[in-house]
Parts: structure tokens; C-alpha cells; sequence
């Protein structure tokens, strides 16, 4: 059973309203989100680039660029390990343009999903040494392959990594000893010493922070920088970044660049997806742009993404972003498959009473774990992992709920697993098939969510009659955007609505569009996407409904009208 819940942070809304012109209901939308002081605040509404931290508040990025200036002065060879993501994707692509641009003879290996597993691995490190690289890069990997890196180093490498991923740790007596690798330099964000104040960065922004300091000593033009700015955007946003702080006004400037970018292969995405004719949003990149990127590295290879954004002439981009969004698409049949597999285990086995759920889906390609888990996860609201079989071992992908830290929980089953990383929210791992079991006996064994934990929450950030409701306000709510995690839209609420029709749209019967009246006699229209069907049929025999909702401005034929779009309903 859901649990509507109201926000109560409390603020003097009327002052602040008056204070920048806006609406007391966006002040109080803006303190539900953590923003409290008045330079917080104007940083929320207002904020710019050249209000962003230094990157030389970064741990080690002075030392990785004087041993990269060195590097390039000796012409020594430097390779690039990225990863198969989108953040890793672009990770790898703002170094190698950064590092090119600064005169270096670089290169680039993203790993196979299948063939060569998350991060750096030995292979990759012989292949190197063989290769006559003297220097590894990381991004958005290698804070937790503590032993490649001491292989590296004791083959006399050079090694720096760049990675925002959680320290790895173990616990002793004394209490958390954290494990780094022998790196010559890391640059990440989380670690306790790191001063640099925005601790919610993506790899592909720490990587900028670095290229941004490499410019910085070799002289190059900041104006230089900007086109990465989208790229940043782009890789928090698929990323599944917070979009708060330093990253809100990363995405939000990179966002308004993206409609006109210079980049070929981007363009040229965004034109493959029908997207070309007006501004580019959070969600766009989020399930339509980010979606195709990291296709390619689900189904294919994530070089051919990297190819897409390093691609010279638009007839090599037109081609690439065509065979993305079809991978895309084949993408999104097969992980249908791999979901309602899912369901069915969940429904018809023991395994659903778990309160953490391990899922082993054989047949399922691993590459599509990531995200069947995340759709179950929202599905149930339990902390969900899919497991599948790969070439040498099991592997896996997990998604949590707010008060379930995976990472945390993982920790715990170390020795159970042959590798493993990750987030509070997110986490991979490998495993032997034999261990499976009880790698999904240990967890639920030391689980300690209540019936309440697991119980979705709905946030409410202010119950507000449908009445108040008027194109004005609704665009000042487009101050607050880009919407995402960390900055989700807002979501407001009414009970006691009377229902004066209903009639359901769309060839998938999925659209409800209604007419709903308050007490005062105001009417509203109001559209619900889900199972139309089972909607009308539950609120058309009821007294009232109380919804909770979001407004916005339906824009159609030339005529604008408001309206509300339904996200929960209780018939009252």
C-alpha cells in the first residue's frame, strides 16, 4: 500500500518569493529539495558555469597533469581504459580529445561487456605492456581493481585513474580501513581527503575536471572547454547523477548547447530520433539519447558509440546514429523479454516473499540486467538483482531503494564474490554459479527493511487545490528543471475531486483524459497514462478520487489549455 506523505520543511516562503520574484508555492518546491540559503537558492534558479568549483580543489589532478605534461614532453604513449556505458563512453572521449589536444600520443580501449568484464583487467595491462603503452588512464573505472593496478605498477607502468565510484573498504577493528589501489595518481572525488566541495560527480566530470586542468597548465583557451559542456550534461544525466548542486548547473547549461551542438555524431543522433526541431530536455537524453549510446555497448560494442561522438563527417555520423537507435530498439524487445521472465519468477516462486530480491536469469543477455532490475525494482520497491550467466562465471547487476545502500549490503558478502563495486542505489558484481544461492540466502539474512521500508512512498511537495492552478505558475515551474534524481518534478496533491467524465485514448488503450471538478466548482481537465481500462473502471462509480498530480500547459493546434497529469489516485 503506498504512502502519501507531505513535505514539511519549513521556510519563510512568502519572503523568499518576494525576495526573486517568484511564486511562494516555487519557494517552498525549492526548500522541499534542500536548497536553503539565499545564495543556495539564487545558485538554484541562476546559476552559471563560471560559478563551479576549481578543479584544482580536486585531490591529485595537479599531480596527474604534471605527470601527463611530462608524459607528452617524452612522447611516451598513453592509453585510455574507459567503460561501456554512456559515462563511460563519454568519459573516454573527453580525454582522448583533451589529451590529443594537448599534444599526447594517446589511445583508447573500452572493454568488451562480454569478452573482458567491467574496468581494467590483467589481459588489458599485458596487452598494454605489449602494446608499448607507459602510462594507463582510467575513467570512470579502477578505484576498485586494487590488484591490476599493483600488477601494473610492478610491470613498471605508469598508472592515473579518474573515477568516481565508492572507495572500496573492508572493516577491521579498529573500524573502516579503506583499500586504495598503488595508483601514481587518483582522481576521484570520494575519497576523505578530496576537498573538492561537489561530491555527486559522474566519471565523465571528473574527467573534465582533469582535462580542464591539463588546458589550464598547457595554456590552451578555456573557451576550448565548452564543448564538453553537453557531453558532461549528457553523462550525468545518463548516469543517473544527482541533479543538484555543481551538477544541476552542469546539465542545465549543457542542455541549452545540445540543440545546436558542433559535434557530428550527436547532431546526427538527435536527428535519427526526431528530436532536431526543439529544445533538448533531461528526459530526452535520459530515454531517448542516453538509451541509443549505451546500446551499443549492451548489444554490440561501446567503441561504436565512441566512434558516433569522434566522427568527422556527417555521412560516418548519419550512418552510426542510424545503427544505434536500431540497436536501441532491438535493445528495448529484448529486455521486455527478460522483465516478464522476471515477474514470473517473482509471482509464481517463493522468491517474491524475499525482501531482497536475486533473480538468476540464465538465457537473459547480461548486458540488459542493469535494467530489468531497475524496472522491477520500481515494480515491487524492493532492492532487486539480476543475475545472469556469462562466459566464464555469473554476473550481475542490482538497483536499491532509498533505504537499502547495495554497496553497503555487498560489502557484507565479500567473500562470496569475485568482483564487485558500485553505489548506495546501483551495483555489479561477478560471481561462481555455485555461490549464487547463497549470495541471495546471505543478503536476505541480514536485511533489516520493515514492512514500512518497503512500503513506496510518495512524496507530496504541497497539496494544492486544483483551483490555484494558472499558466503562470506553470512556467515558473520550468525554473526549476532540468528535472531528474536529486531534482525530481514536482508533485502536488488534491482530495474530494468529483469525476464529470471520462473516455479512455490511444491504439494501447493506455490514455485516460477526464474532466474533474473541486468544491468551489472549478473544473480542470486532467489525463492519466497507464491501464485506462482498469482507471475508468475504478473511479467511475466513486464519490470522489484525491490524486496527486502534476500541471502543465497542453499545447495543440495553435490552442493552449491546462491541465493536470494524474500520477497516483485513491478513490474516496
Amino acid at each position: 500500500m503506498e504512502r502519501w506523505v507531505v513535505a514539511a520543511k519549513r521556510a519563510d516562503f512568502a519572503a523568499i518569493g518576494k525576495e526573486f520574484g517568484i511564486d511562494p508555492v516555487i519557494a517552498r518546491l525549492i526548500r522541499n529539495r534542500d536548497v536553503q540559503d539565499r545564495d543556495e537558492i539564487r545558485r538554484y534558479l541562476y546559476g552559471k558555469v563560471d560559478e563551479l568549483a576549481s578543479p584544482h580543489l580536486m585531490k591529485d589532478v595537479d599531480k596527474a597533469v604534471e605527470i601527463l605534461r611530462n608524459k607528452i614532453k617524452e612522447k611516451k604513449r598513453i592509453r585510455i581504459i574507459g567503460d561501456y556505458d554512456i559515462d563511460g563512453v563519454v568519459s573516454t572521449f573527453i580525454l582522448i580529445k583533451g589529451l590529443k589536444r594537448a599534444g599526447a600520443l594517446a589511445d583508447t580501449y573500452i572493454p568488451d561487456r562480454v569478452a573482458d568484464g567491467y574496468g581494467i583487467h590483467e589481459h588489458l595491462i599485458e596487452r598494454a605492456v605489449n602494446d608499448g603503452i607507459d602510462i594507463i588512464v582510467t575513467c570512470d573505472n579502477g578505484i576498485a581493481a586494487y590488484n591490476e593496478i599493483t600488477m601494473a605498477k610492478e610491470k613498471g607502468m605508469t598508472v592515473i585513474i579518474t573515477d568516481h565510484h565508492e572507495i572500496p573498504y573492508k572493516e577491521t577493528e579498529d573500524g573502516r580501513e579503506l583499500i586504495l589501489p598503488p595508483a601514481d595518481a587518483i582522481v576521484n572525488p570520494k575519497q576523505p581527503d578530496c576537498n573538492y566541495p561537489e561530491k555527486r560527480l559522474c566519471g565523465a566530470v571528473v574527467a573534465l575536471k582533469l582535462v580542464t586542468a591539463l588546458y589550464e597548465a598547457c595554456g590552451i583557451p578555456e573557451k576550448e572547454l565548452e564543448d564538453f559542456l553537453e557531453l558532461g550534461a549528457i553523462a550525468t544525466v545518463g548516469d543517473v547523477m544527482d541533479l543538484q548542486g555543481e551538477n544541476r548547473i552542469l546539465v542545465k547549461e549543457g542542455l541549452k548547447r545540445l540543440s545546436h551542438t558542433s559535434n557530428k555524431g550527436l547532431r546526427e543522433l538527435i536527428r535519427a530520433n526526431g528530436l532536431e526541431d526543439g529544445p533538448i530536455t533531461a528526459y530526452h537524453v535520459g530515454f531517448v539519447l542516453g538509451p541509443c549510446i549505451n546500446a551499443s555497448g549492451r548489444l554490440d560494442t561501446a567503441a561504436r558509440s565512441l566512434k558516433l561522438l569522434c566522427a568527422e563527417t556527417e555521412d560516418e555520423a548519419a550512418k552510426l546514429a542510424g545503427d544505434l537507435t536500431a540497436l536501441n530498439q532491438s535493445r528495448k524487445a529484448l529486455t521486455e523479454e527478460g522483465k516478464e521472465a522476471a515477474i514470473r519468477i517473482v509471482e509464481e516462486t517463493e522468491i517474491g516473499q524475499d525482501r531482497v530480491l536475486v533473480i538468476y536469469l540464465p538465457d537473459c543477455h547480461e548486458s540488459l540486467a542493469g535494467i530489468i532490475a531497475g524496472r522491477i525494482r520500481e515494480k515491487y520497491n524492493k532492492p532487486f538483482t539480476v543475475l545472469t550467466k556469462g562466459e566464464t562465471m555469473v554476473k550481475g547487476s542490482g538497483r536499491s531503494i532509498e533505504s537499502y545502500s547495495m554497496f553497503e549490503e555487498l560489502v557484507k558478502c565479500g567473500d562470496l564474490m569475485e568482483q564487485y563495486g558500485g553505489h548506495p542505489m546501483a551495483a555489479g558484481l561477478s560471481i561462481k554459479e555455485e555461490n549464487v544461492e547463497e549470495f541471495r540466502r546471505r543478503l536476505n539474512e541480514n536485511c533489516t527493511l520493515t514492512e514500512k521500508d518497503l512500503a513506496p512512498k510518495i512524496l507530496i511537495d504541497v497539496p494544492m487545490p486544483v483551483s490555484y492552478i494558472n499558466k503562470e505558475l506553470v512556467e515558473e515551474i520550468s525554473l526549476l528543471e532540468p528535472f531528474g534524481k536529486g531534482n525530481t518534478k514536482p508533485i502536488f496533491a488534491q482530495k474530494g475531486l468529483r469525476v464529470l467524465s471520462s473516455r479512455i485514448l490511444g491504439k494501447n488503450r493506455n490514455v485516460a483524459k477526464l474532466q474533474l471538478s473541486d468544491s468551489t466548482g472549478c473544473v480542470v481537465e486532467a489525463v492519466y497514462f497507464g491501464e485506462a481500462d482498469e482507471f475508468v473502471d475504478r473511479i467511475k462509480n466513486c464519490g470522489s478520487v484525491a490524486v496527486t498530480y502534476y500541471p502543465e500547459i497542453n499545447r495543440y493546434q495553435g490552442r493552449e489549455t491546462l491541465q493536470i497529469v494524474i500520477r497516483n489516485y485513491i478513490t474516496e
